[in-house]
């Protein structure tokens, strides 16, 4: 497996932008999917983002309510991954995970083996 360390997590106001980061130890991320997952209280965990290889390039695909805000990038020189978010609203409070999983363009929760500690996101209206 590889270990996963999310940060970035912090408070902002609605329409502002954070940048998360996930950085990766154990195993290179450069073959695998990783993506970001989001949980809010009470709630379950959702699949938001994923950058998988396919072919010969990778292919970042998105959750309808985030496609258009939040973008997934990946620095595999640094074993690392990213995910932009822009124009942040009050129901984009939740904590954030970065995972990693051996299937190519995956969204299913269960296909991630590797999961980071998560990092707090909070929007205030």
């Amino acid at each position: 497996q590889v270990q996963l360390v999310e940060s970035g997590g912090g408070l902002v106001q609605a329409g502002g932008s954070l940048r998360l980061s996930c950085a990766a130890s154990g195993r290179a991320l450069s073959s695998n999917t990783v993506g970001w997952f989001r949980q809010a209280p009470g709630k379950e965990r959702d699949f938001l983002a994923a950058i998988s290889w396919v072919g010969a390039y990778y292919v970042a695909y998105y959750e309808d309510s985030v496609k258009g805000r939040f973008t997934i990038s990946r620095d595999n020189a640094k074993n690392t991954m990213y995910l932009q978010m822009n124009s942040l609203n009050p129901e984009d409070t939740a904590v954030y995970y970065c995972a990693a999983s051996r299937f190519s363009r995956t969204t299913n929760i269960n296909d991630y083996d590797s999961w980071g500690q998560g990092t707090q996101v909070t929007v205030s209206s």
